[in-house]
């Protein structure tokens, strides 16, 4: 009895001792992971020698002592993709946002460099690594393609990213099953912008195939009213061929009544048209005298009567101004003729007409003080300034301020005829131009502001035809039937500077 005990003691524990060798020692693998026993050495099919031997979906025994079991999960993994600021070509930061599904590679030769670098990490580490690699791969992507290429086709955009990413992820150890873009957006909104203009090319497109189409449909109705009208047109000729017929059976069956009555007929419309003809002659030249007398004749003596005023005035503008310039000229070479004593003859000549007009208006005053000076000895220069001063003095009138301004420093040539009709006719054509738009009076005062403003020979042919005819020459310049700008406004903008 006790040796049977002690065999069943004996058989238990080797019992237990197999079941415990099994369970350290035999290893299963699941379809979805890799063992990895290290340790032992084995060439791989690309003939170079690993310190491990690898089991796929199956079961093996670990050496004891001598290996170490080690397991690696191949199920997939999935990553957010998100990136922000990426510069596409054309220098347009974008964001990106996408998913993609990743996982260990199973097979030979990728499965060794994912041992080599990713064994004994965890899924996390092995994620953020996958994710970092992806987001670097999206820009180096995106800096190729435009924000347009990125945006009209992300299928295309997600092969150009798994291409580029393939030759990364195989030296990790990885294979990218899927990648999925969600969404591209940018802060600068030139998306928007794009989807807004494709938008309107979208809206112009359907104008314009509903334009089309409602011509084609005008046509085609066009088509149908005219096939009717030939129908009806053949109709009608129909019916007067039957008539006619009708008649010509009738007119043989009548012929002699008929061609009398027809022959009456004929002479009546005739004589009427006859008649009528000299008639419609008498109207037709009655309308085109009336039309000479009313609108024609007027028209042409208007024309003529502006023309000869306008010649009228310029060349009376034109005399004064050469009247005026002889007389300055010639009181300039008088001046000059005198020498240092020029001032003194010419107040002295000068001093009556000076009194006269003077005393014409000054009006009585009451005298509150009176200035005294001794002009009793002296030159006659001396006395003349005596008088200027109780002129002066008296009645606040600068005599010798008045007659320095007589003293020309240079006699500016007057304007000949041919330059006045010239600068006429260029204004008249600006005047013109701005009778054509909505508001001509306000338009017809910006273009001649801004003609005098940036031509300068334009304003100084103006200041010349003022100084030669004064305001009634600048007023002729500027008369125009449609358009109105007051002299004094054109007097000023002569005269600035």
């Amino acid at each position: 009895m006790g040796a049977i005990i002690t065999l069943l003691v004996i058989l238990g524990a080797g019992t237990g001792s197999i079941v415990l060798v099994i369970r350290n020692l035999y290893y299963i693998c699941q379809p979805n992971e890799i063992l990895i026993f290290a340790g032992s050495s084995q060439r791989t099919s690309s003939d170079r020698r690993v310190g491990y031997r690898l089991v796929k979906g199956g079961s093996s025994i670990r050496v004891p002592l001598l290996e170490r079991a080690l397991r690696m999960d191949l199920t997939n993994m999935i990553i957010e993709l998100r990136v922000s600021n990426a510069y596409s070509k054309g220098g347009i930061p974008l964001q990106v946002e996408g998913v993609a599904n990743i996982k260990i590679a199973g097979e030979d030769p990728t499965i060794h460099n994912a041992i080599e670098r990713l064994l004994g990490k965890t899924r996390k580490e092995v994620e953020q690594i996958a994710k970092e690699t992806l987001e670097g791969n999206l820009r180096g992507v995106l800096a190729t393609l435009t924000p347009e290429q990125v945006n009209e086709d992300k299928i295309a955009f997600a092969r150009s990213l798994l291409d580029e990413a393939e030759d990364d992820l195989e030296q990790l150890g990885l294979v990218l099953d899927t990648l999925q873009i969600q969404n591209i957006s940018d802060d600068v909104r030139y998306l928007d912008s794009i989807g807004r203009k494709q938008q309107a090319d979208l809206l112009r497109d359907a104008r314009i195939a509903e334009a089309e189409t409602r011509a084609e449909s005008e046509i085609q109705a066009a088509e149908n009213d005219k096939k009717t009208a030939l129908r009806r047109l053949d109709r009608d000729i129909g019916i007067a061929t039957a008539e006619a017929e009708r008649r010509i059976t009738d007119a043989l069956t009548k012929r002699e009544a008929v061609v009398a009555e027809a022959e009456a007929d004929i002479a009546s419309e005739l004589a009427r048209i006859q008649a009528d003809v000299p008639v419609q002659q008498a109207r037709i030249e009655q309308v085109k005298q009336q039309l000479q007398a009313d609108v024609i004749a007027p028209a042409e003596a208007q024309s003529k009567r502006a023309i000869a005023e306008a010649k009228g005035e310029a060349a009376q503008i034109l005399e004064d101004g050469k009247a005026l310039a002889e007389g300055t000229q010639s009181l300039a070479e008088s001046w000059q003729a005198a020498g240092a004593s020029a001032r003194d003859i010419f107040l002295l000549q000068k001093l009556e007409v000076l009194l006269k007009t003077l005393t014409a208006t000054v009006p009585e005053v009451q005298v509150q003080n009176v200035t005294v000076i001794d002009s009793d000895g002296g030159s006659a220069a001396t006395k003349a300034i005596a008088f200027t001063e109780q002129l002066r003095q008296a009645t606040g009138i600068d005599l010798a301020g008045a007659v320095q301004r007589f003293a020309p420093a240079a006699v500016e040539p007057a304007m000949s005829q041919e330059e006045y009709l010239s600068l006429k006719a260029d204004i008249q054509s600006l005047l013109d131009q701005a009778a054509q738009k909505p508001r001509p009076e306000k338009a017809a005062e910006q273009t001649v502001a801004a003609a005098i403003e940036q031509r300068p020979a334009f304003k100084n042919q103006l200041q010349r035809a003022l100084r030669a005819g004064g305001d009634a020459a600048v007023e002729a310049l500027f008369a125009h039937p449609l358009v109105h700008i007051p002299t004094r406004m054109v007097g000023a903008w002569i005269r600035e500077n």
